[in-house]
């Protein structure tokens, strides 16, 4: 009786190798998505601004962008490409605490604008400068509930240039399971916080190359062009 089983179990094994690889359809695209270069800022629909906690001095932040690239980079830029740039901010702050600054993406009017990630996220790769302050970098993105999370960078008491990559958290509701739902996570900004005892009247960041590691089709289904057909019943207009 054993045998005959070993003998049956052998053939139900030989003929699912047997099977032709088409059956087993993939729907996973892995792609690398720019956000932002920082070399073409004239082609975005959108700019960089940033804002700060109450103690800020006078007349800061300031966002500016300056010529640079981290020189880990410099082998991917041809002659031919842009001139190199990096986002710089600078802040400083009349007393030491929990004192914070956040950068993000605005629009014309300058108000906050959410650039959408495509598909779903995996990574979130940047380059930052880090000017040797004990100071925390947070990354902040808005999940399909509308919730803003926070993703911690780690410390930034370093000296020039660093490739953080970032792992999100699969935890994190990327699409709303309701048609009428948020369809993507959006990407908020980042936010630099002191350390209570660190110096605050003289700081400076760098970031370039802001870019994410998705898969594309994970959200795209059979009949996914249905999604947001028009009934005439649009009220939104």
């Amino acid at each position: 009786m054993k045998k005959g089983v070993v003998i049956l179990g052998s053939l139900i094994l030989a003929f699912a190798f047997c099977l032709p690889a088409v059956a087993q359809p993939s729907a996973k695209a892995v792609e690398t998505i720019v956000i932002d270069n920082f070399d073409t800022p004239d082609e975005l629909d959108w700019t960089w601004g940033a804002r700060a906690s109450r103690f800020v001095a006078d007349g800061y932040p300031i966002v500016k962008s300056f010529e640079g690239i981290p020189n880990s980079l410099r082998p991917y830029h041809k002659d031919t490409d842009p001139a190199a740039q990096v986002l710089g901010a600078k802040v400083a702050f009349d007393r030491k605490g929990d004192n914070w600054m956040e950068i993000y993406p605005q629009d014309s009017e300058g108000k906050s604008y959410e650039p959408e990630f495509i598909g779903t996220v995996t990574q979130i790769d940047f380059w930052v400068w880090g000017a040797n302050y004990n100071y925390r970098l947070e990354v902040l993105v808005r999940d399909a509930d509308g919730r803003v999370i926070v993703l911690p960078a780690g410390s930034l008491m370093f000296q020039g240039w660093r490739n953080i990559v970032l792992n999100v958290p699969g935890y994190i509701r990327q699409h709303s399971r309701l048609r009428s739902g948020r369809p993507n996570l959006t990407f908020v900004g980042f936010r630099i916080r002191t350390d209570a005892a660190e110096a605050v009247d003289d700081y400076v960041v760098y970031f370039d190359q802001l870019k994410y590691t998705t898969n594309t089709l994970s959200n795209v289904y059979d009949g996914y062009d249905l999604k947001d057909a028009d009934f005439g019943d649009n009220t939104n207009e």
